[in-house]
Parts: C-alpha cells; sequence; structure tokens
C-alpha cells in the first residue's frame, strides 16, 4: 500500500480490490470490527478507510446488511417515457420498467399521508396555505440499493376522487391511475438541478452529506388545474436523465443511431 495514513491505505487496497473485482456490486465488505482485526488497526482507523469510500460512492452502509458495494453501472431513465400518449397498458410503474429493462432487481418502501400544505406547495397547487394536501412518499432500490427518494404533492379533493389516498402503493403508477378516473396530465414542467445531498437526503440514499445528487422537480396539469408536484432525487454519477421529443418516427431514427453507440462516449 502506498504512504500516508493509515486508513487511506487501507481505503487505497480496499478501492484496488473493488475495481479489480475482488469485491463485487452487492458484495458485504469486511465490518468495522473484522477489518480492524485483519489490518491489525483500531476501529476508528477501519472505519474512516470505509468513510473514505462512503465519499467517493464505491460503497454504502445498509443497517441490516453492513457495508456493501455499489454497482457501478449508470441507469439511463428516460422520463419522458411515462407521459407517452402510445405507451403500453402495465400492471406496474416506469420505475420498474426503467430497472428491469436494465435487468435489475427494483424494490420500493412507500408511505403516504395527509399533510399541512406548505407556501410554496400551496401556491403551486392552487389550494390554500396549511390546507390537507396528500404526500406520496417512495424510497427506490435496485438490487437492494438505495437508488432514488421521490415525494409527490397532490391536492386533496383529486386524490381522494382518484383513489390515490390509499395507503399502499399503486402498481399501475399514480399517472395511469389519474388518467383512468379522467384526470390525465396533459402538461409538464421540469427543472433539473444538481447540488450536494443534505444530511437528510445522504441518509435515505446511503451517501455521504455533500454528494453530487440530481434534484428533479416535475410539475403536472391538465386543462384545469396542476394536479402533482413530484420531486425525485438520485445520485448523479449513478443515473443520465433522457428526453424524448417529437414524432414516432423521428424518435425511431434517434433510437437507431443511438443503438449504434456507447452511451458512455456521445459527450464531445
Amino acid at each position: 500500500m502506498a504512504d500516508g495514513p493509515t486508513y487511506r491505505r487501507i481505503a487505497d487496497h480496499l478501492r484496488e480490490e473493488i475495481r479489480a473485482g475482488t469485491w463485487g456490486p452487492g458484495d458485504r465488505l469486511p465490518s468495522h470490527t473484522e477489518l480492524a482485526e485483519q489490518m491489525q488497526v483500531s476501529l476508528t482507523t477501519a472505519r474512516n478507510a470505509i468513510q473514505v469510500l462512503v465519499t467517493e460512492n464505491l460503497v454504502y452502509t445498509a443497517t441490516s446488511r453492513g457495508t456493501i458495494v455499489r454497482n457501478r453501472e449508470v441507469l439511463e431513465s428516460l422520463v419522458t417515457d411515462h407521459i407517452r400518449p402510445d405507451r403500453p397498458r402495465a400492471t406496474h410503474d416506469i420505475f420498474e420498467e426503467i430497472a428491469r429493462a436494465a435487468g435489475r432487481a427494483p424494490t420500493k418502501e412507500f408511505s403516504a399521508r395527509m399533510e399541512p400544505a406548505g407556501q410554496t406547495i400551496a401556491h403551486l397547487l392552487g389550494v390554500p396555505v396549511d390546507s390537507w394536501v396528500l404526500a406520496r412518499t417512495v424510497v427506490q432500490y435496485l438490487d437492494n440499493e438505495p437508488w432514488s427518494w421521490e415525494v409527490t404533492f397532490y391536492p386533496r379533493d383529486l386524490a381522494e376522487a382518484t383513489g390515490i389516498d390509499s395507503p399502499h402503493d399503486i402498481a399501475e403508477g399514480t399517472t395511469r391511475r389519474l388518467a383512468d378516473r379522467g384526470y390525465g396530465e396533459t402538461a409538464h414542467r421540469d427543472t433539473i438541478v444538481a447540488r450536494p445531498a443534505s444530511a437528510e437526503e445522504a441518509s435515505v440514499l446511503g451517501v455521504a452529506s455533500g454528494t453530487v445528487l440530481l434534484d428533479h422537480l416535475r410539475i403536472g396539469a391538465n386543462h384545469d388545474r396542476v394536479t402533482r408536484v413530484t420531486r425525485h432525487r438520485s445520485i448523479a454519477t449513478s443515473n443520465r436523465l433522457a428526453y424524448e421529443l417529437g414524432d414516432a418516427p423521428g424518435t425511431t431514427v434517434i433510437r437507431g443511431a443511438l443503438e449504434q453507440t456507447d452511451r458512455s462516449e456521445i459527450w464531445f
């Protein structure tokens, strides 16, 4: 191992092993105690070594499973897919479609609750401040790895009219549910920024505070009102967002060109 503080030498060693394939995606690294014993160092030194790899987004810590090696594959999400008018019917939502297309296993942690609308959400949804709105929250996982954190707000009357005030996840997705109940969205506005993760976001996504996230805000509406406000946060180095705009023949031409190209090499 190279010169430098002991914890950094241990981190360098583990990093080399990960890159060499000794530890693959989903593998559990030695615990802090095991690593301290193996390297004959203090528990603090072992913990600091692991924290270096967490900061580099090479591993994450799962409460019940220890320190896990991350999958370094970049997932491309075609964020216009779920609002395509010709999208095929299915019993699962867009996250599952994207994950399964990439050969990954999707899972979720879901919750829903009524809460008072803050000023920004109230203004966007066109409801009084402190009136009840529905907040649907989902943490999404790929192969058990924390991937994204999404919170969507809906006006209470719309939520109750469409049944999305259910305490359970909606298998086909809320966009389809809204459309099926006569409240299909006809317009969207997306805003995407890259910024450092807060302490809360870092905890949910299993990254170090300050890790760069993609913060994607989508506002959906029909001809009468704003139907929802969605905030989706994901790890910038693990995600690529793509949009397809235009008619089917044109997008088919573009897809054909991309099939002949390494997506990681199209930046010039």
